[in-house]
């Protein structure tokens, strides 16, 4: 056997000297054991050809019956994912046979033993053929099996090699890992809690938390000065495909901070991650751009942009009102948005002026069921002309300015939203996003991060009449905009729309990275009384913030350091990183659209008597 450095690991075993991914030329003549699953079989008769398979690869064993008779007898019942560990001799494949798919490609195990380590039944779909089609309901059912097939080791090791470097420079910057508890007490965080019975406390509740957030802020109270910790969160919550049930985050925190301290150390932990975790990749830009919420709406209809192509958004305003600034357009529905203090803005979709009356009624539609009231649109043939159904209102002179002012060019079609501000960039925004995927002009090798800042630091919560905090109750706000955190009738319990707190910025950023949110955070309040105020402001009365975080407003009276951090989806950057639409993909055991788990049959009714000794019973509708 060759000698092994000290750095590399052994995975030697009773069952195995070598894995399946180990061995090449150079190794010829080593007499060998491996073990793993038999990855494809085929008979010649004399001949018995095996791939074994393991994690780390796939290794050829030929069994030939005038060598080793017993153990071509053993190999003439294994079928495919059997567990068998074979010994032989390493040899060089005959010369032609070699393959080079394979990093063991150049050399076979000529087998002297057979050993049947387990038998399997058929697989319910092939595991040996990675790019075939499978019902995801049975992948998940038979998730185990699913886990055997590459592309989903692959994206299994790629996350393994994602958190391991994550770990690494954390631990480099003297961050200390610690792990908060799961059985905390229900707090307002934006999603459904989902909460655990106590039964040592009859009719009390834990809840799961939706973030360590106050536990985070807490140990810097403590003074442990630099945080983090690779946490399972929980929200009940819709399902989508970047949402699931129980997720992964990145938790840090960070104390004697500010808002640059902590976008500069996680900027320089992902472009690390990147150099660890995918090299050959490239990144569109370092440093990352940094955006504030207001120019990202502006331009990108989108707080998370993806930057990896253009198609900004276009405010048609100025070429749709007269030298008064009134609106003159000549189009009713632009002149009604614009006159009632709307917007009328466009995106531009290259090549797509040929587009038919089917096509353009679709995307009308897809505008329709974002929330928008309809869609306009104007193409450019490639002679110049333009056609378009709004173009008889416009004029000509008003129509060649529109699409000058949108920047659009022969061939281009012009898509036009003309609603309230908030509606039109993200009508826009959406249109764009789908436009981009559909057109292809996103590059899929590239990775575009990019910083959202100065995000509003509430927004105002109609049916309750409050302000809710834009990302969570604890974020911080602007030094140059505190004395706006205020009411319009002096009194923090009377709140209403036009109040100076709806102009009030945080220190808040997010961290996007090819049109997903990768996470957010922000700089925190750290002084009682601002804390105190800005609860009020989110229609917190001074009990309910005592029963809700009194353990923070607590120990704020002990001091309390200037400290911030962000929590970055663990699931999500996987996902982006081994190019997948679904954390499902990267998920080991994952839930359905529905919360289900089909492989462990969860959730599922409790055994008899548990309810009793909670001191519960199920008065909901009857089960089916």
């Amino acid at each position: 056997m060759r000698a092994m450095s000290e750095s590399t690991p052994s995975f030697a075993t009773p069952y195995r000297t070598h894995t399946c991914g180990e061995l090449r030329a150079t190794d010829s003549g080593v007499t060998a054991r491996l073990a793993g699953w038999v990855h494809r079989r085929r008979d010649h008769g004399q001949l018995i050809f095996l791939d074994l398979r393991d994690r780390y690869g796939i290794t050829q064993v030929i069994v030939d019956a005038t060598q080793a008779p017993l153990a071509h007898a053993a190999a003439s019942r294994l079928r495919n994912e059997f567990v068998v560990s074979v010994s032989g001799t390493i040899a060089p494949r005959l010369e032609g046979t070699e393959n080079v798919r394979l990093a063991t490609g150049a050399i076979e195990l000529r087998a002297s033993e057979v050993e049947i380590l387990s038998e399997a039944k058929t697989p319910p779909f092939y595991i040996n053929e990675p790019d075939a089609p499978i019902d995801e309901a049975l992948r998940l059912r038979y998730r185990y099996l699913d886990i055997r097939r590459e592309p989903m080791l692959r994206r299994l090791l790629l996350r393994s090699r994602l958190v391991q470097a994550i770990r690494e420079i954390h631990h480099e910057h003297g961050f200390v890992e610690i792990e908060t508890p799961n059985l905390i007490r229900s707090t307002p965080e934006g999603a459904r809690d989902f909460i655990v019975p106590s039964r040592l406390k009859p009719g009390t509740v834990y809840a799961l938390p939706q973030s360590p957030q106050q536990l985070k802020q807490l140990l810097m109270v403590g003074g442990l000065d630099r945080y983090f910790q690779i946490a399972r969160c929980y929200r009940d919550e819709d399902l989508r495909g970047d949402r699931q049930p129980e997720f992964t985050q990145l938790d840090l925190e960070m104390s004697f901070v500010d808002e640059a301290a902590v976008i500069g150390f996680v900027e320089d932990l992902a472009i690390r991650v990147m150099a660890a975790v995918v090299p050959d990749r490239p990144l569109l830009q370092v440093p990352f751009p940094r955006l504030t919420f207001e120019e990202a709406i502006e331009r990108f209809g989108s707080d998370k942009p993806d930057l990896r192509f253009g198609m900004e958004l276009v405010d048609l305003g100025p070429v749709l009102t007269d030298p008064t600034g009134s609106a003159g357009s000549g189009f009713r529905v632009f002149d009604e948005a614009l006159a009632g203090g709307g917007r009328v803005g466009a995106i531009v979709a290259p090549g797509m002026a040929t587009a038919s009356r089917s096509q353009t009624d679709e995307l009308a539609e897809l505008a329709r069921g974002y929330g928008a009231k309809g869609l306009a649109w104007l193409a450019v043939e490639a002679d110049g002309s333009i056609r378009s159904s709004i173009a008889k209102f416009l004029g000509p002179e008003r129509t060649t300015a529109v699409i000058a002012r949108a920047g659009a060019t022969p061939g281009d079609l012009v898509l036009v939203i003309a609603d309230r501000p908030a509606v039109t960039a993200d009508v826009l925004g959406r249109l764009r996003s789908e436009l981009g995927s559909r057109l292809g002009l996103a590059d899929p090798n590239v990775f575009a991060y990019c910083w959202i800042t100065q995000f509003p630091m509430y927004k105002w919560d109609e049916q309750n009449r409050r302000w809710d905090a834009t990302h969570n109750p604890f974020s911080g706000v602007r030094p140059e905009d505190v004395d706006l955190l205020t009411t319009t009738s002096g009194d923090l319990a009377r709140s209403a729309p036009d109040d100076p707190a709806g102009r009030a910025r945080a220190l808040q950023y997010d961290l996007a990275l090819n049109g997903w949110e990768l996470g957010g955070g922000s700089i925190r309040i750290n002084q009682h009384d601002l804390l105190a105020r800005s609860f009020a402001l989110q229609g917190q009365t001074a009990a309910g913030m005592a029963e809700k975080f009194g353990a923070v407003l607590d120990a704020f009276e002990y001091g309390a350091p200037p400290h911030g951090g962000i929590a970055l989806g663990i699931d999500r950057w996987a996902a982006l990183l081994s190019d997948q639409t679904n954390i499902r993909e990267v998920m080991a055991f994952p839930k359905t659209q529905s919360g289900s788990d089909l492989m462990l049959d969860a959730p599922s009714e409790p055994e008899p008597g548990q309810y009793a000794e909670l001191g519960l019973r199920y008065v909901g509708p009857t089960r089916t």
